[in-house]
């Protein structure tokens, strides 16, 4: 057996029809989930981005839930995704600085959690990258 053969199960996987859709969805759930309950709870959206320094904390939460929404809608409906992920990628980039600077921190726990949200909002941002890229391979090929 060859070492590079990806397993037949995982191949099940990965053609299955709603694989894409599936993982386009658990990629943009936190800012979709994050935008409703901003939406639903307005005066907790303004007090967060006033927690953050943002002004004025209405236009910046208005915004946010904006991208929050609109985002996630685009990836999903497979239209625009481009824009969807860069809209949620510059996001997300502004957001991590924002709320994650660790290197104002001092050494110790706070910094390394900081130092992790940090990292794994870039991760979260090269996921959004790729759903990028494969949106346009896909309408490449057809």
């Amino acid at each position: 057996m060859r070492v590079d053969r990806t397993p037949r199960f995982v191949d099940a996987i990965l053609g299955w029809r709603w694989t894409g859709l599936a993982a386009r969805l658990l990629l943009v759930s936190a800012y979709l989930l994050g935008g409703v309950i901003k939406a639903s709870n307005w005066s907790a959206a303004v007090a967060e981005q006033a927690h953050f320094g943002m002004n004025p904390p209405a236009l910046w939460a208005a915004l946010t839930i904006a991208v929050e929404i609109v985002g996630p809608l685009l990836i999903l409906s497979g239209r625009r995704v481009w824009l969807g992920a860069g809209m949620l990628g510059i996001f997300t980039v502004l957001a991590a600085i924002t709320a994650n600077a660790f290197w104002l921190l001092p050494p110790g726990s706070e910094r390394f959690m900081a130092t992790n949200a940090f990292f794994e909002h870039l991760g979260l941002v090269g996921g959004l990258i790729l759903a990028a890229m494969l949106a346009q391979a896909e309408r490449d090929r057809a």
